[in-house]
Order: structure tokens, then C-alpha cells, then sequence
């Protein structure tokens, strides 16, 4: 049997498929739930349908914008039993967000309690917050009533919810949207319903106009925590062109003079979907680290609005560097990523461009202001019946009133009357059909029958049995009888109602609702009505919700991201004299000002100091590892001298196993000779070694048991190295290649042991050191030690350190 194909005379409670089909054909129903009724918005409502949901229960339950509040677990709980049956929990979720202004352009819920913050806290758990409808989500459910969109059952039949939402404005657009499905996501920036009103009511205008003529209109998205867009126009059209892009948002801040030239530059906007607990953590981390070295401080003032204060490390900082360099390491700056995937009209997941969207918005309001008219018309239809019949019964007043007064079935006798009995007729029976006299000749009308009389034929007078038979009440300004509802609203009719105003106002209403319905006809049969009416109706919408309404006006400014020069960090930072001190064990400090360097520190029990020289805070400091890696540090970014420091491998990536060989101070024209253990080396200019990372600059390649031994700065024509095995080599400089990387070449040979100490010196004034009584000794005659790169050497001179160390 073929893998595709099933048996048909099997069992089919016990009908098997391939398992490659079994999960196809189910994950596939599954991707399809999760796109059409899950993660994707319909383009027309801009709703998922739990939001849909939510709303629809909230207006059964008449929380409306100007009545009193609910539980949330109330709401959230019909929701989940009538139309949504998901967890409460995700429910309440998705209704908090609705009420979110931070999170939601235009609240659709109107929360009160806690429903969480723009610091990322939770809300409150659903039974100790309440909840109504807005304004703005009114306006999503406006017509309903009037058989306006397509209603289906409830997932257990019970009631019915409707497919989509009215939607007075577009608020697929309006809100945005976000959702992650199987194999497609979705993703709407938020935008300023004035903006969008305004382009539709282009687009009703010039329905072929270009998606770049919109822009004109909606420059781009209204984030409801405001920011600065800085992403070009040119990108922003592409990407409402294609429906994919991104779009680039900056925090707004602005600077605070603090007088005598201090300032602070404070946030009082910060990017859409940005935590701002999370940011400032963020921002302290990166004074901490000292990645950015010129701030000094971050404060959160925050009350109901956002007050982010920053401050500066120095006065002589530039404000446009320091905001800078936070855009590019923290979320001051994020990304919008555009993804604009909708359903269209409920059923097909598409990448819409701009106008797109719009397009299929007013053509869905087009559907619903065809429905809502042919409602009307059928109300008015029914309304002009009832009128007829009010109409009638004052013209016949007092024949109604008798009727009602003395008859047993006064409905009936409104409708019908017994002819007969009606003119106490008499009917005269010839034996010619066409021979009969008038009805008033004394004929007992009970002797006749439908097949002799013609007369009873044509008045119905007659049942088939013989009976008396009924035919339409006739009354004064009506022929053809009362209907059902006619006489129902007689009956109904309250007796003050009984006067000549009444009737007056009857009539004018009469004409007022043919005229409406004379309107309505119109506006069904021409398409150009229809759009002026759908504009008509923007328009409304518009003054309700544009610039005078409350959150109207647009948010988020645009601006051109005016990348500011890199500037170099020292020279920002006010020029102050420090003292360096670092310790045996890595603990690093700088102490102000220029302290005499013999003077007693202190330090951590079990150490003691190590370096120590002045610098200034605009220097940068070279640490150099015995793993061969250079790292660079801030003079201005270190500890203060009051306590004992920070350990320095804190500030760089520096591993465990890897030592200080050296710290010093940077010369961006100076030049350097490292060596290794093992004799190998070469000269690096000071400007090639500097790290940009906390990782550091790897210059001197080491591998196995060989370190790094030396860093000395070159100076002079000459080259002295010296041995484990006390042999000394003098060899010229020149001889040394200069290299940006490496392992170097060859100082000196050894045959047993490795390389002791290196350094450069001038052949001319001598090699120096110091004896083991601390006196510096001087050696001019050096032919003895001379020689060729690579060499072996000679030992030592008398008087040469037992360390062998030069220094």
C-alpha cells in the first residue's frame, strides 16, 4: 500500500495514517489557528481576537466610558467563559496592556489600580484592579447594534460574538500591533490618528494616489512614550513602501545649567517598549566598567513623568559627545523593527505597504456603512408602518375607541370585520348570476354560497363551509386593512397620546422618515455618496480624537541624528595631577595631586606597593600581561586614593594565570621593545598597542611556558640583554625589526634557561645599573660584549646585579 494512500475496506475506528502525514496535516491546522486567531491583527479592526473579545464582554457588561468600574476578574472571567476559553491569566494580560498608555497609543481600557509602569513592574493581581471601556474603544464598537459586521457562535454555541469590530478609525495603524505566529511575525508601530484620518481622507480623494504622497500626511509612527526619530526620510519611505523596515529612535533629553558653567543633561523622554529601570541599571553599569569614562553619575527622579538626570564627570565635557556615546552603548537609542503582516479581511496573512492597509480600512468602512444603511431602512420601513397605522387610528378616533371599548377581540376587529354583519347586508339570490339586487335587499345572507352568489365571490363574504367569512377593516384614509404591527401599536397606544398634537407630530414624523429613507435609497444606489459619507465620517472622527483630544497631538518629533565627531575622551576632562599606586597584587588607586613618591602608603594586609609615578587624569595608562596583551585604561576612570582601590583585573579582562609585567603612562609617539622569555622580541609603536576593549590588544605572541618578560621604552642606539645564565649581549638597534604583532626575532642564544632582562641605551654614555649597595655603576668599555644580533653573549661585568636585572 502506498504511504499516501489508505485502505478502504479498514476499520474506521481503527484507520491508520503515515506519520509524516498525521504531523503535517496537524501542525499545519495548528500554524493556521495560531495565524488567524492568535498572534496576526485583521487589517480592518486592527484587533486579535482575544482583544476583540475582551471588548465585546466589557460592552455586554455596559462598563462604558462614562459609568462605573468593574473587576478586572470579572471581565477577564466572562471573557474566558463566554467567547475566549484560554487562561484568566492571559486574558488580564492582554487587557492590562489595553490599558497602558505607555504601552498603547490610544488606551482602549481605562484601568484604575495598579496596572504595572514604564519601570517593567507587573500589575496588580486582576482581582484587586477595576476596569471600563474608553472612549476610543466605543468608537470600535459604534454600530454594532446596527448589523453592521458578521456575528458567528461562541466555541460552545451558546452565544454569538462578532467576526469584527465596526472600527470608526483605523486602529490597526493607530495602536500597532505585535505577535510572533508559526513562520511569520507582525510588528506596528504605533501612529497618530489625525495623521491617519488625513490620509484616508486623501486616498477617498485620489484613490490611486502613491504611497510617498501618504507620507506627506503620516511622516511616520507616534510612539505613546514620545522620542526623537532620527532614521533618514528616504528609509522610512522605503520601508512604508515595502511594509519591512526599521526605524531608528532616540531618546529626548535636553541640558540643565547648574551656574558657574556645571550642567546635567536630563531624559525626559526615552525610547517605545524601553524599560527605564532596566536603562538606568544599564547606564550605571557603564559608569561602573568605566566604559564611558566622562560620566560621572545617573539619577532617576522620575515621578509621574520620566526625569533621567546624567552628570557629567567634568564641566569642560560637550554635551552632544557625552549623549553620544550613551546612544551607542545603551538603549537611549533602539530600533523599530517594521513588519507590517495583517490579515486581509480576517483571512489572508500579507506584508502590506502603507497604503495598503489604509485601502482595506475604508473599504471595510464602505461595507459597513452599506449594512448600517439597509439596517436604518428596515427600521424606518417599520417605523412608517407603525405611523400608518397611528396615522389611521385618529382619523377614525372614534370608531377605534368603540371598537376597543365594547369589542371581545378588539386586534381582530382592527384587522378584519365580518362584512355581513358590518352593513347588515341582505343579499337577493336570482336564478340569473348577473340578477341579484343590492345588498341592502332583506336576502339572509347565510343561504347564499361562494359557487351561487358572484357578489359573495368577489367580497369574500362567505367561507368555503358556508360560514361568514372575514375580509380587511376598511377606515378613513386606509383601504387595504390593518396589519398585525398596525393594530399591536393601537392597542399600545396611551390614552394621553390621544390629542390633536399627537397627531401633528405623527404626520411630521411620517414625512421626516421617508425623507431619511428617500436619502438612504440614494446613498446605496451611488458609490460617490457613499465615499462622501464615509469622509463625512472621518472627518467626526477627526475632530473628536485629532489635536483637540487629550493624547491628540503628535508625540514623537523627528530629527536628524547629527553623529557628533569623536573627540578624544582627554580632552573633555579637566587636566588634574594624580598619583598612580598599584600594589603587588593588582589593586590600583590614584591618589590626587602629586604626592612625594618615597612617602608610606597603605595597602591590604599581605601586600605591598608595586608602581607608583605621576600622571595626569588625561592620561591613559598601558598595562602589559605576560600573556603578551596590552590593555589601556582612563587615568581619569580609576578608584579614588581614599581607600585601597580596585582590583585591576576588574577593569580589564586580565586572565588569572597572566601577570603584570608592566604599567606605565602612554606615549602616542614613543616606541616600545617586548621580549618574551624565551630571548624573542621586537619594537611596536606605542600607538599600535592601544586596546579599544576591555579584552585588551594581543602584540607578543606567546604560547607553551613562555611569557612575556619585558616592556621598555626604546631609547638610544643600542640593544643589552642579559641571560638566566648571566651572559650579556650588545647588539645595535637597527637590527631589531619594528612590528605591529608577533613573536619577534631571535636576542639572544641560550642553551640552557631563558632571557633574564632587555633594554635600549645609548652606546656613547655607557650601560648602567645599579651594584647591590643601590649606586648606579656605569660601564663605557663595552667592545668585550659587542656583537651580532642572536648571539650568545659574555658573562656579565663585575659588579652586574645577582637578579640580573638593569634596573
Amino acid at each position: 500500500m502506498d504511504d499516501d494512500t489508505l485502505d478502504p475496506n479498514m476499520n474506521p475506528r481503527e484507520m491508520s495514517e503515515t506519520l509524516r502525514r498525521a504531523i503535517g496535516d496537524r501542525y499545519l491546522t495548528y500554524a493556521l489557528s495560531t495565524i488567524m486567531h492568535r498572534a496576526l491583527p485583521d487589517a480592518r479592526d486592527g484587533l486579535k481576537p482575544v482583544h476583540r473579545r475582551i471588548l465585546y464582554a466589557m460592552r455586554r457588561l455596559r462598563l462604558n466610558s462614562t459609568g462605573g468600574f468593574l473587576k478586572s476578574a470579572k471581565i477577564s472571567g466572562d471573557t474566558m467563559g463566554d467567547f475566549h476559553p484560554h487562561g484568566d491569566a492571559a486574558i488580564y494580560d492582554a487587557m492590562a496592556r489595553l490599558a497602558q498608555d505607555f504601552t498603547i497609543r490610544y488606551p482602549l481600557v481605562d484601568g484604575q489600580g495598579n496596572f504595572g509602569n514604564i519601570d517593567g513592574d507587573n500589575p496588580a493581581a486582576s482581582r484587586y484592579t477595576e476596569a471600563r471601556m474608553t472612549i476610543m474603544s466605543e468608537a470600535l464598537l459604534e454600530g454594532l447594534d446596527e448589523n453592521a459586521v458578521d456575528f458567528r457562535d461562541n466555541y460552545d454555541g451558546r452565544l454569538q460574538e462578532p467576526v469584527v469590530l465596526p472600527a470608526s478609525y483605523p486602529n490597526l495603524l493607530a495602536n500597532g500591533s505585535s505577535g510572533i505566529a508559526v513562520g511569520m511575525a507582525t510588528n506596528i508601530p504605533p501612529h497618530n490618528i489625525g495623521e491617519l484620518l488625513d490620509a484616508c481622507l486623501h486616498l477617498i480623494k485620489s484613490p490611486d494616489a502613491r504611497d510617498d504622497t501618504l507620507l506627506q500626511y503620516v511622516p511616520g509612527p507616534d510612539f505613546p512614550t514620545g522620542g526623537v526619530i532620527v532614521e533618514p526620510a528616504d528609509n522610512i519611505a522605503n520601508a512604508y513602501r515595502t511594509g519591512r523596515g526599521s526605524i531608528r529612535l532616540r531618546a529626548k533629553w535636553e541640558v540643565e545649567d547648574l551656574g558657574r558653567g556645571l550642567w546635567q543633561a536630563v531624559v525626559t523622554e526615552i525610547p517605545y517598549q524601553v524599560q527605564k529601570s532596566k536603562l538606568v541599571e544599564r547606564i550605571a553599569e557603564l559608569i561602573q566598567t568605566k566604559k564611558i569614562p566622562i560620566l560621572a553619575d545617573v539619577r532617576d527622579e522620575s515621578a509621574d513623568d520620566i526625569r533621567m538626570v546624567l552628570e557629567p564627570k567634568s564641566k569642560n565635557v560637550d554635551p552632544d559627545v557625552l549623549m553620544n556615546m550613551l546612544f551607542r552603548n545603551s538603549d537611549l537609542e533602539t530600533r523599530f523593527s517594521l513588519n507590517m503582516n495583517v490579515l486581509i479581511d480576517g483571512v489572508t496573512p500579507r506584508v502590506c505597504s502603507l497604503k495598503e492597509v489604509l485601502r482595506a480600512f475604508l473599504d471595510f468602512r464602505r461595507d459597513v456603512l452599506v449594512r448600517r444603511s439597509r439596517h436604518r431602512m428596515a427600521k424606518i420601513d417599520n417605523r412608517l408602518e407603525v405611523l400608518e397605522g397611528l396615522i389611521v387610528a385618529f382619523l377614525n378616533l372614534d370608531r377605534v375607541i368603540d371598537i376597543i371599548r365594547y369589542d371581545d377581540d378588539p386586534k381582530a376587529a382592527l384587522m378584519y370585520e365580518d362584512w355581513s354583519k358590518t352593513h347588515q347586508a341582505t343579499i337577493t339570490r336570482a336564478t340569473d348570476e348577473r340578477d341579484y339586487q343590492s345588498p341592502l335587499a332583506g336576502i339572509d345572507v347565510k343561504s347564499l354560497t361562494l359557487r351561487e352568489d358572484p357578489e359573495a365571490i368577489a367580497r369574500g363574504v362567505l367561507a368555503d363551509d358556508g360560514t361568514d367569512a372575514k375580509v380587511p377593516a376598511r377606515f378613513v384614509g386606509r383601504s387595504e386593512g390593518l396589519s398585525d404591527v398596525q393594530a399591536e401599536a393601537i392597542l399600545n397606544m396611551r390614552l394621553r397620546s390621544l390629542r390633536r398634537l399627537e397627531e401633528l407630530e405623527l404626520v411630521g414624523e411620517r414625512d421626516r422618515l421617508m425623507e431619511e429613507r428617500a436619502g438612504l435609497e440614494d446613498l446605496l444606489d451611488s458609490g460617490d455618496l457613499q465615499w462622501s459619507r464615509i469622509a463625512e465620517q472621518l472627518r467626526e472622527v477627526r475632530k473628536a480624537f485629532g489635536k483637540g483630544y487629550e493624547g491628540g497631538p503628535r508625540r514623537t518629533r523627528f530629527a536628524e541624528a547629527a553623529e557628533a565627531e569623536d573627540v578624544p575622551i582627554e580632552a573633555m576632562i579637566e587636566r588634574e595631577p594624580i598619583t598612580v599606586v598599584c600594589s603587588q597584587m593588582g589593586w590600583i588607586r590614584a591618589m590626587t595631586g602629586h604626592i612625594d613618591l618615597n612617602r608610606e602608603l597603605k595597602f591590604k594586609d599581605g601586600d605591598g606597593p608595586r608602581f607608583i609615578f605621576h600622571a595626569e587624569t588625561t592620561d591613559k595608562l598601558l598595562v602589559f600581561g605576560s600573556n603578551g596583551r596590552f590593555y589601556t585604561l582612563s587615568a581619569a576612570g580609576l578608584p579614588g586614593g581614599r581607600g585601597m582601590g580596585e582590583p585591576l583585573r576588574l577593569m580589564v579582562d586580565l586572565p588569572n594565570e597572566a601577570e603584570i609585567v608592566d604599567l606605565f603612562i602612554h606615549r602616542p609617539d614613543g616606541k616600545l621593545l617586548v621580549a618574551s622569555s624565551a630571548g624573542d622580541g621586537f619594537v611596536v609603536p606605542e600607538a599600535d598597542v592601544i586596546a579599544q576593549t576591555r579584552s585588551g590588544k594581543q602584540v607578543l605572541n606567546v604560547k607553551d611556558d613562555v611569557r612575556a618578560r619585558v616592556c621598555k621604552p626604546v631609547t638610544g642606539d643600542h640593544v643589552a640583554v642579559v641571560g638566566e645564565n648571566r651572559k650579556v649581549l650588545v647588539f645595535a638597534l637597527d637590527e631589531l625589526p619594528e612590528m605591529g604583532r608577533g613573536k619577534g626575532v631571535r636576542l639572544q642564544k641560550y642553551k640552557d634557561g631563558g632571557m633574564s632582562d632587555v633594554r635600549t641605551f645609548t652606546l656613547s654614555e655607557g650601560l648602567s645599573w645599579l651594584d647591590p649597595a643601590g649606586r648606579t655603576r656605569t660601564e663605557t668599555d663595552l667592545e668585550e660584549w659587542i656583537g651580532k644580533r642572536a648571539g650568545t653573549g659574555r658573562m656579565a661585568p663585575r659588579g652586574f646585579p645577582r637578579d640580573n636585572r638593569f634596573n
